[in-house]
């Protein structure tokens, strides 16, 4: 097969948005490398690329592109990847015996397509129903964010917050609804600027059509301050 014919089989691929599971696929030697080695590689990686383009990077604009890209892939947009940065989730008794559901509405999303490492810019909104145990609030926005960091495929995203809460909460009884712009759909291809993606998981006692019907009723909710 042609390079060409490759590129298209690629692209059509890409843009099924195909997943192969509910776990990001990292290589069992993904974590060797510390994560100045892998600033280092990424850099020059980097600099091939930009100096295939054509760019002249002694250009005072340019000269520290792939350093200030190779951190930030490392550091800031991928550091979901690294377990070592995964929130620890502080639980505490349900003192108050609360038993209706908590929601946690439009946090903001950011994340990266797996297949053009373009963002994804959103919201997401997740509830759940104590067993006994609640979480803070804010480690609910750390999750989210964990796991929005890394390459990423909507319906994975979602799925992994969901299993996540149910670990730290020891619940079956967790939803999640995400809503967001993919830049690889409004930037490139079909340039559909206004089109979003929403994808649902809907766990345990969410699963029944009144809670979930009351969860998504609570996200359409006027809360603006």
């Amino acid at each position: 097969m042609d390079l060409e014919k490759q590129l298209k089989a690629i692209e059509a691929l890409g843009d099924d948005h195909l997943g192969t599971s509910a776990n990001t696929p990292l290589r069992p030697d993904a974590f060797e490398l510390s994560d100045i080695e892998k600033i280092a590689l990424i850099k020059k990686d980097v600099e091939n690329i930009m100096h295939t383009l054509g760019l002249d990077l002694t250009d005072d604009s340019l000269m520290g592109t792939p350093s200030r890209v190779a951190k930030m892939y490392v550091e800031e947009i991928f550091s979901g990847l690294h377990p070592d940065n995964k929130p620890n989730a502080s639980t505490f008794k349900n003192k108050y015996k609360y038993g209706e559901m908590l929601v946690e509405k439009n946090i903001s999303l950011y994340s990266t397509c797996e297949h053009h490492l373009l963002p994804i810019v959103g919201k997401a909104h997740i509830a759940y129903i104590s067993s006994g145990t609640v979480v803070g609030l804010s480690k609910m926005n750390r999750i989210v964010d964990y796991f929005a960091k890394r390459p990423q495929v909507q319906e994975r995203l979602t799925m992994q917050i969901v299993n996540e809460l149910q670990k730290v909460l020891n619940t079956k009884d967790v939803a999640c609804v995400i809503d967001a712009k993919h830049l690889c759909v409004n930037s490139r291809g079909i340039r559909d600027i206004d089109s979003s993606t929403l994808t649902s998981e809907f766990s345990g006692k969410f699963k029944n059509s009144e809670i979930r019907r009351e969860f998504l009723d609570y996200i359409k909710l006027n809360t603006e301050f």
